[in-house]
């Protein structure tokens, strides 16, 4: 049972008083106030029940608009129900007819106390207000009880004397029904909804606004099943006695106030983020509604006032008054043609341009008011773009520019425009609009600059999607048009032979193009394309890492120009990290990622995110969390991925990643190479050398097409020794083991030189292999950063010292190499080294932590951290790139058994543990 508010259980006890004191004879007004929807008909009926339990006789009458231009139509309503007065009749006299109506109402009161009712009496025709006024006048000696309900809101219209207006307060008894206090209106949501969520009930009760009529209109159209969540939009409301309950308030309100209610509901509608608000000042809101609505200001700041002190608005963080629920908010809009809504968000738009409002606020605003025409519209609108993409916002972007390709725009403007819009919708999963309108960006006039851009933009997608050959043909029809530009024709040659990358016959064709131009006329050949010759050269196995270096900063020292800077500087960086000289790979890798813009595609920024990841893979460093790439086709990210699971024994976790990757559709690109050695990786660690053998063997078959040879991309060939091996075929192991020291010697890095005289040690076996094993255990162990490599070294030194007897050194040589794998977090090779420590009958090694288990290194910046110094601080006094002091202090804390930098000088303080 629905249990009655505190408001309407006063007013109907007032009621009950004065109908029992009608009945001695002493009549009353009772005048019922209110706003639209707090209840004043609900009061009325109950009334109605109540005096006829009483013994009164009841004449009700309800006014409404239509009859307003009938003379007594009330009164007639009122008299017509009585069969006495059913022959009652009026004349156009007045006066006569109003003293013979008031004789008949007097007659029938002396034969029995008689409540007479009549609600809405604002909308009473004029005849008949004046009669009831008059009749107020003297009912007091006689049995009646009149009850007269009348609105009282604020309105923006002009108000009207209200019915007691000319009548003495001594005659009146005015009792004001106030809207519903939330505790009731909770009480009534529950009384219909008992087992609703407390989020459920509040919804509730804030899109009711403290109206009783649109709260039980909002419970007629819901249900928990079918709304689990309060709707912000009526069009999820069935049958809809909600939004029909709000159209009828506003009808209620008058046209002036209901233009200004939905004024106030479209300045709340913000499409970019949903919030509500406009980010104006208390000072230009309430003009700009005026404005919107043609209003007087000062009347809507009084309307504003009222509606928030009757619950109908409410006071949001800004401190002005919103509409407390979207559901409301968008009820009230129902009738509001889109061409108003444009107009108003325009108006808005504009008032916050001349408050010097933040572009992405007036932006988000442009995005509902369709083509504006405005020569500032366009610019701002890639301000807000802009600034989407600095907070990593790109979606938010592209909904920026999209807009700004409504207005009128020239050429070359468009041309821009096209070119970072269809960059940016590249990146969307799922678009298909990137390369249309890049194409279209390319076809339309602008500076040759610009077209360069558009075209290396166009071709970074066509290759993308497995197009490589047209991206490259596209860049040479370009190349065609831009006579007299040598600098932008490098660009372009440039592009063409990154993008080559991703296909194998393209690769060799423009390499050789590029190789014989250098031959001929290397007056042609930038620094640009030089740096990709001296990587070709790198992969194919023609020069050394320190020749490589050497030719590469001699070429970054040289000036730059800018549209070609990107490819020296990513070229630079892999062959960096090829050459393990990681912190200088990683400087690099930041600056080619600080020149490149967002809003442009480029062949360049997804190569600087490999190297990233490369050189991340190279530092071995399995302490960080590994994060799962989101494409569905083998990556390069895919690929480290997997050689991190199996190197921290999540092989059945690897084994699954390769099971959701389907190859059938794969580009024939070197990510797809890398990514088959990474799954040999993997199920080589799963117990099949077989099978892991034919993704190595088929990693070199295919890199041997593309001429890369060097095991500086990836080692294939000591990894199929090491299959061959397992499978019993040690000859044909050494052959690809001696094979790879050869063209690591010409390399001639540690890391690469390391490991394959590990191999071929372990492949060799016997006095010689001992030799091959321990050579490299010298090379690693004096190297730079090498991985994991000096820990497979000792391990595979202490497994042939183990089986030469000589069991003193195997376990040393064990015990090294678990402690390295254990800083890296590399938890397989901790295994595999303590499983041989307990093959040889030692113990496992004990895992030492406290600040007796740092290296040098380790505690040198762990030092200069405990003395407050920061990341950055640290890294310029070492000469190190900052990742890694971020990577040191990662596993000091985690030896230190600490997680905070304030920890560091009581740790450090303590003995080993």
């Amino acid at each position: 049972m629905t249990h009655p508010s505190p408001e309407l259980a006063a007013a109907t006890a007032l009621l009950a008083e004065e109908a029992e004191r009608t009945r001695t004879g002493s009549g009353r007004l009772v005048l019922l106030r209110g706003a639209t929807g707090t209840g004043r008909t609900t009061v009325l009926e109950a009334a109605a029940a109540q005096a006829t339990t009483l013994g009164l006789r009841t004449l009700r009458a309800r006014c409404s608009p239509a009859d307003t231009p009938i003379s007594f139509a009330t009164v007639l309503q009122l008299l017509g129900s009585v069969p006495e007065f059913a022959d009652l009749a009026v004349d156009g006299d007045e006066r006569s007819t109003a003293a013979g109506l008031w004789r008949l109402l007097r007659a029938y009161a002396d034969a029995s106390p008689l409540l007479v009712s009549v609600d809405d009496v604002h909308l009473a025709d004029a005849p008949s207000h004046r009669w009831l006024v008059e009749a107020a006048r003297h009912i007091d000696r006689l049995p009646i009880l009149l009850v007269v309900s009348e609105r009282s809101q604020y309105d923006l219209d002009p108000p009207t004397p209200g019915f007691a207006h000319t009548l003495p307060p001594a005659l009146v008894r005015t009792h004001t029904l106030a809207p519903l206090t939330p505790a009731a209106a909770a009480a009534r949501v529950r009384d219909r909804f008992p087992d609703a969520p407390r989020s459920w009930v509040d919804d509730c009760v804030h899109a009711a606004a403290g109206s009783p009529l649109l709260l039980r209109a909002l419970l007629d159209d819901l249900d928990t099943a079918r709304h689990p969540e309060v709707p912000e939009t009526t069009a999820a409301l069935y049958p809809g006695a909600y939004p029909a309950a709000v159209r009828w308030w506003l009808d209620s309100a008058g046209p002036a106030t209901t233009e200004v209610a939905r004024a106030l509901a479209v300045l709340e509608e913000d499409p970019g983020t949903g919030v509500p608000g406009t980010g104006l000042p208390d000072n230009e809101v309430t003009p700009l509604l005026a404005e919107l609505a043609d209003a007087d200001p000062t009347r809507v700041a009084g309307w504003l006032t009222a509606m928030t002190n009757l619950g109908l608005l409410t006071l949001g963080p800004d401190g002005r008054p919103h509409y407390p629920h979207p559901l409301l908010r968008d009820a009230v809009l129902a009738g509001v043609p889109a061409a108003r809504r444009r107009t108003a968000h325009r108006a808005v738009a504009e008032a916050m341009l001349r408050q010097d409002a933040p572009a992405e606020a007036v932006a988000r605003r442009l995005l509902s008011t369709g083509p504006v025409g405005a020569p500032w519209v366009p610019p701002l609108l890639q301000d807000a773009a802009a600034v989407a993409l600095y907070e990593d916002r790109a979606e938010d972007a592209v909904g920026y520019l999209r807009r700004a390709l409504e207005e009128p725009l020239a050429d070359h403007h468009r041309q821009r425009l096209l070119t970072e819009l269809g960059s940016l919708e590249y990146a969307a999963p799922r678009s298909s609009a990137a390369i249309p309108r890049l194409a279209e960006a390319v076809r339309l006039p602008a500076t040759p600059q610009n077209r360069v851009r558009a075209a290396v933009a166009l071709g970074t997608a066509l290759t993308g999607r497995g197009r490589t050959r047209k991206a490259v043909e596209l860049l040479r029809s370009v190349d065609g048009e831009l006579t007299g530009r040598p600098d932008l024709t490098r660009t372009l040659h440039t592009a063409s032979v990154l993008l080559s990358d991703q296909d194998q016959e393209v690769r060799q064709e423009l390499y050789r193009r590029l190789s014989e131009t250098a031959d001929r006329s290397p007056e042609l050949v930038g620094t640009a394309d030089r740096a990709l010759l001296v990587r070709h050269s790198a992969s194919a196995g023609l020069t050394s890492a320190r020749e490589a270096m050497r030719e590469l900063r001699t070429l970054l020292a040289a000036p730059a120009d800018p549209l070609t800077e990107p490819f020296l500087v990513g070229t630079a960086a892999t062959v960096a990290q090829w050459a393990d000289e990681l912190d200088e790979a990683e400087r690099l890798v930041d600056r080619g990622l600080a020149g490149q813009r967002p809003d442009l595609l480029h062949p360049m920024h997804q190569a600087l995110i490999n190297c990233r990841t490369d050189i991340a893979a190279a530092r071995a460093d399995h302490t960080r969390p590994a994060v799962v790439p989101e494409s569905l086709a083998p990556t390069n990210a895919h690929a480290h991925l997997l050689v991190a699971l199996v190197e921290t024994g999540r092989t059945a976790r690897a084994m699954e990643l390769v099971a959701g990757l389907d190859l059938r559709d794969a580009a024939d690109s070197w990510e797809l190479n890398r990514f088959l050695y990474a799954r040999g990786v993997v199920r080589a660690a799963a117990g099949d050398p077989a099978a892991a053998l034919l993704d190595f063997l088929e990693c070199g078959r295919r890199q041997a097409a593309r001429e890369v040879v060097s095991p500086v991309v990836t080692p294939w060939r000591t990894a199929a020794a090491e299959c061959r091996l397992a499978l019993g075929r040690p000859l044909e192991a050494i052959a690809l083991a001696e094979e790879e020291l050869r063209l690591a010697r010409v390399w001639d890095t540690p890391r690469t030189v390391g490991r394959a005289l590990r191999v071929l040690g372990t492949a060799t076996g016997g006095r010689r292999g001992l030799e091959l094993t321990e050579e490299a255990v010298r090379l690693l162990r004096d190297a730079g950063p090498a991985g994991t490599e000096p820990a497979l070294a000792l391990l595979a030194l202490g497994r042939q010292l183990a089986a030469a007897g000589e069991a003193a050194r195997a376990r040393d040589c064990l015990r090294e190499a678990a402690g390295l794998a254990e800083r890296l977090g590399a938890v397989r090779l901790v295994e595999l080294a303590e499983g041989s420590l307990r093959e040889g009958g030692a113990r496992s090694a004990r895992r030492r932590t406290g600040a007796a288990s740092l290296t040098g290194s380790e505690r040198r910046i762990a030092e200069l951290a405990a003395e407050g110094r920061t990341n950055g601080e640290i890294a310029a006094l070492l000469h190190l790139a900052r990742r890694t002091v971020e990577t040191h202090l990662t596993h000091t804390y985690r030896k230190l058994g600490i997680r905070r930098r304030a920890d560091l000088r009581p740790a450090l303080d303590q003995g080993p543990r």
